[in-house]
Order: C-alpha cells, then structure tokens, then sequence
C-alpha cells in the first residue's frame, strides 16, 4: 500500500520595497531580530557591484542569497527565477531550512513584475505564496519623492503594509505639515493599507507579516 504525501504548504513570501533612502535595510535589521523571522530567507536585490546592503543586514548568514543584476523588473526577472528555485532545492535537499522568505528589492524597483513572478510561474506558485507588499515611505523626502518619481507612486498604491520612516527627523512645523500631505497623498494613493510609524515602534513582525492575501 502506497502511503499519500501531504502537499507540502506553500512557502509565505513578503515583498519589501521603497523608494531609495527610504530606510528599507533598517527594517530588515529590525524584524529579523524577531523570533517570528528565525526561519527566514533573505533576496537582496541589489543596484551597483558593490553589496552595500548585505554588508548592513545583521543576524543573516546561509539565508542570504544576492541578486547580482540591478533592479527587480521585467528584463532581469530571470534572475529572481533561479533564487527562488536555488532555496526550493537547498529546502528539498536539506542544505536550509526555512519557513519564510523576504524579498528586498531596490529603490527604484517597480514592484508589479515581482509579485507576477511570484503569481505567475507555473512552479513557483505551487511552492510559494505572496504573504504581502510592505513599503517603507520616507515622512521627510516622501512628497517630492511622489512628485518625481513614478516608481514610488507604483510601489505606495500596490503596498498592503506602508511603513512611515524618519518621523523622528520632523523638527520644524514646516516639516511636520509636509509630512501630513505626505501621508494624506498615501491615503488617496491606498485607503486599505495600514500606515506604521517605524520611530514609535509599529512597524512589528506582527503587523507586518501574515496580511491574508
């Protein structure tokens, strides 16, 4: 008598993005430092030949796996294929163990080709599933940002998490009343995705992780 295989459960995924100097890779430090990110596996997409951002992610070592190309967008999305299917056979084979996975991807990144990536391969989908989009959004920079920058327009209205960063940076009225048209710029962009202040500590693995796509 043949014995059944339970499909294994699909792998989360979560999809980090922001525009650049957002403060992306200090969220990353942060939440893996969380129990909740133990099992993780890291993609770092990455703009440049030099790793800048591996040198800055703490707490990750064998999950770590580099994006040689530059941004995460159609033309180069073969090389987020092979990541992907390079952790699916070091989980098969034994050589990691991981129950989630992080994307990472640069500054400039659309993220729509990502998440089709994700959704759309015929393999992939089988084994991964997108847990959520969280985009980090700079409170000091974030409405110039918005007036100069398709890709940060793309990234805030596909957002299921929207993390506020340098809230703490707001030290003059002017500031503080630009940051309030940023965030009212977000609304009107998002109405269902919950805004996060990273300085006041909101930006948890618990309210990040696990959005029920």
């Amino acid at each position: 008598m043949t014995l059944m295989r339970k499909p294994v459960p699909p792998i989360p995924v979560t999809v980090l993005t922001g525009f650049l100097g957002a403060g992306k890779t200090s969220l990353l430090n942060r939440l893996l430092q969380e129990p909740a990110l133990a099992d993780t596996a890291v993609l770092i997409n990455e703009l440049g030949e030099i790793g800048l951002d591996h040198l800055l992610v703490e707490h990750v070592e064998d999950g770590v796996v580099m994006l040689a190309s530059g941004c995460l967008c159609c033309t180069v999305r073969g090389d987020l294929v092979t990541a992907l299917e390079k952790l699916l056979r070091d989980l098969d084979n034994g050589r990691a163990s991981f129950r989630r996975v992080m994307i990472e991807t640069t500054g400039l990144a659309d993220p729509a080709p990502v998440l089709h990536t994700i959704m759309a391969h015929p393999y992939l989908v089988l084994r991964y599933r997108l847990d959520g989009v969280v985009v980090v959004a700079d409170a000091v920079n974030g409405l110039a940002t918005l007036d100069d920058h398709q890709e940060s327009v793309k990234q805030a209205a596909m957002a299921d998490r929207i993390v506020l960063s340098k809230t703490d940076l707001l030290d003059s009225d002017e500031r503080r009343e630009a940051a309030d048209r940023f965030v009212a710029r977000l609304r009107a962009l998002n109405r269902t995705a919950p805004i996060l202040d990273m300085a006041k500590g909101e930006a948890t693995a618990a309210r990040l992780l696990d959005c029920g796509l």
